[in-house]
């Protein structure tokens, strides 16, 4: 997934073939894309306005495969919000957090460094550390991994189905996201550069060079 350039295939042509879901499963479809994604929030969006979202979500869901896919990425997000919170000095949040099983166990389990949560997310210890070196690439990369894997695993018990396409779908906006955070990063560390030669040769005196 990390070497693609590319999706296999290209939105427009994604649609164009999704325009044969029926009204409601395309209905479903527009919620698994749309509701985990941050960009679907406004900036000014409360916590308890997001989990309400969630829920609504899970309503509009009738698919049990599809649910549970959905809470699985949503727990993801959650853990990694509270990782964040407690990284910039945040203390335990009142009541319970986020969306899903652990929402009272994580403020319960604040002071462990994974929340005491290594078993059923061995990856959390790796998050933490990505957090700390500040490496928000290696980050996306592993939250990208963790989704495609849960997609994955999925999809093997479904074929001819509408959630064999839900979950391709997904899967596909898995490549899009890392090709665009791969360019956006590039395109960050080549500015990086330049600016940095450009401090380089800022007390270069042309005039005395000769050519």
């Amino acid at each position: 997934m990390f070497i693609a350039k590319q999706p296999p295939l290209s939105r427009l042509r994604l649609d164009r073939r999704l325009k044969a879901l029926t009204p409601e499963d395309a209905n479903v479809l527009d919620v698994l894309e749309h509701t985990p994604s941050w960009s679907a929030y406004d900036m000014n969006v409360t916590d308890s306005q997001a989990i309400q979202r969630c829920k609504q979500a899970l309503r509009e869901i009738p698919q049990p495969t599809l649910r549970k896919l959905f809470m699985e990425r949503m727990e993801i997000r959650s853990v990694v919000a509270a990782l964040r919170l407690r990284q910039r000095g945040e203390g335990p949040p009142s009541g319970s957090f986020g969306v899903g099983r652990w929402g009272r166990h994580i403020p319960a389990n604040w002071s462990d460094p994974s929340f005491r949560l290594e078993t059923p997310m061995p990856w959390i210890n790796e998050v933490n550390q990505l957090l700390d070196s500040e490496d928000p690439l290696g980050l996306e990369r592993l939250l990208l991994s963790l989704s495609h894997t849960q997609l994955k695993r999925h999809a093997a018990r479904h074929t001819f189905d509408f959630e064999a396409v839900a979950i391709y779908v997904l899967i596909w906006n898995i490549f899009n996201r890392w090709a665009q955070s791969s360019a956006e990063e590039a395109a960050k560390r080549f500015e990086k550069l330049a600016q940095q030669a450009m401090a380089n040769v800022a007390d270069i005196d042309f005039e005395g060079v000769s050519t």
